[in-house]
């Protein structure tokens, strides 16, 4: 399947490469199709790209580069699903946001996009009563920088049932 991109212009994109997320992210219910962009120049984030919009794209990435501890409970109606026979499937990413200040770069820790490989099947979850928040600041502040951890590689899975 040929797509068109904003950002990165016109490409051939196989059908098993598709992610379909039947219960779309908020606030974009008209866009169900997705990929993954990966860039070696954007690394460790990526782009969820919009199959059916060329302007949509979300960065994207790993919860665990910023958050070694972030760990998510996955209910079994959504486990049921997204057909998830092994938690070993599930990648788990969380939408990132760019302000105008990049000092200020957070990421949605409480609405994770849950992607199972397999079935290539997705969805956002609203995490409640959740202790993560809606803007987790990935960047600490400058009496904080000794503080924060940077994960190289992120464990497996992040999902328990």
């Amino acid at each position: 399947m040929r797509i068109s991109t904003l950002r990165f212009g016109e490409f051939e994109l196989p059908e098993d490469k598709i992610i379909e997320m039947p219960k779309p992210i908020l606030g974009f219910e008209h866009l169900k199709r997705y990929c993954i962009i990966e860039r070696e120049e954007s690394e460790p984030f990526l782009w969820y790209q919009a199959v059916d919009d060329p302007a949509i794209a979300f960065i994207i990435v790993n919860p665990l580069f910023f958050c070694p501890n972030y760990h998510i409970e996955v209910n079994p109606k959504e486990i049921e699903e997204l057909r998830i026979a092994d938690v070993k499937a599930v990648e788990t990413y969380v939408i990132v946001t760019i302000p105008s200040d990049p000092q200020r770069i957070s990421a949605n820790m409480q609405g994770p996009i849950l992607i199972n490989v397999e079935t290539r099947l997705a969805k956002q979850l609203i995490l409640v009563n959740s202790e993560y928040d809606v803007r987790y600041y990935l960047l600490p502040e400058k009496d904080q920088a000794a503080k924060t951890t940077i994960v190289e590689e992120p464990a497996e899975s992040l999902v328990t049932i």
